[in-house]
């Protein structure tokens, strides 16, 4: 791994974190093409680059973290289901779904559901007045939706989105909800996996990780303002088309590789 791979990747993570496209799908699948061995560093760099697309965030939400304390218990309701279930199922996720094949499926199917559900959901209005107003079990049921994104491949963001409209969110609100529930979530993952490293960094290691939080952040700043736009605009359904398109091309290419 040298500058180049840790710029890269901080691109891709921030870019695709809080987008319905997932983040650790294209991390896999862009590590599999920049044939980055996974050892200890790479897999403390991805957690490290996460924060930054987090940080960025805490960035841009700072004002209602700060004046709306209920907000956080709601969070808290959201985050229940995705901290038990992943505890509980974290080794075997790193162990048995961290693959290509399984994220290009994954992309596929998840595409498809984005384009069918659009339609449904275009003109969706709120049953709240702002996300922090969401009841305690709705929040915990977007909590259960967002237990689908363990599965690489899903998007933690798509996950969310859907179920924060499927419990009476506007797409906005929805986004927005998916984006401050991903703080609680993202650093409780990143934190246990940064607990499990053991890892004494070299200087250019140091410096990689540096140059890849600060990219992510920024990249993750600029991509959370654009998809709000986006999704107003345009809906879920050319997320689901991207997806699709994606998945498909890597599963051939992944069966060329395998065939040679």
């Amino acid at each position: 791994m040298d500058i180049i791979d840790s710029i890269i990747l901080g691109i891709i993570e921030g870019i695709t974190e809080f987008l319905p496209i997932s983040s650790t799908g294209h991390m896999i699948l862009t590590a599999h093409l920049l044939k980055i061995q996974e050892n200890e560093f790479v897999k403390t760099f991805e957690v490290l680059i996460q924060l930054g697309a987090i940080s960025a965030i805490v960035w841009l939400y700072a004002k209602r973290f700060l004046t709306n304390w209920n907000l956080y218990f709601k969070l808290i309701a959201a985050f229940i289901p995705t901290g038990i279930f992943g505890f509980l199922a974290y080794d075997f996720i790193k162990l048995y779904l961290f693959s290509p094949v399984v994220v290009a499926i994954s992309l596929v199917i998840g595409g498809i559901i984005l384009v069918l559900i659009d339609d449904k959901i275009e003109n969706n209005s709120s049953r709240w007045m702002s996300v922090a107003d969401i009841s305690y079990k709705n929040a915990f049921l977007i909590g259960l939706f967002q237990c689908l994104a363990m599965i690489p491949g899903v998007s933690r963001a798509a996950a969310t989105i859907i179920g924060g409209v499927f419990n009476g969110l506007s797409k906005k609100q929805a986004a927005e909800f998916s984006f401050l529930l991903a703080v609680p979530t993202m650093l409780a993952a990143s934190g246990y996996d940064l607990l499990k490293s053991n890892i004494a960094f070299t200087n250019d290691q140091l410096l990689y990780l540096a140059i890849g939080f600060l990219v992510s952040f920024v990249s993750a700043w600029f991509a959370v303002r654009l998809f709000l736009k986006l999704l107003e605009k345009f809906g879920f359904k050319y997320f689901g088309y991207y997806r699709i398109v994606l998945g498909l091309v890597f599963l051939i290419w992944i069966y060329s590789q395998s065939v040679n």
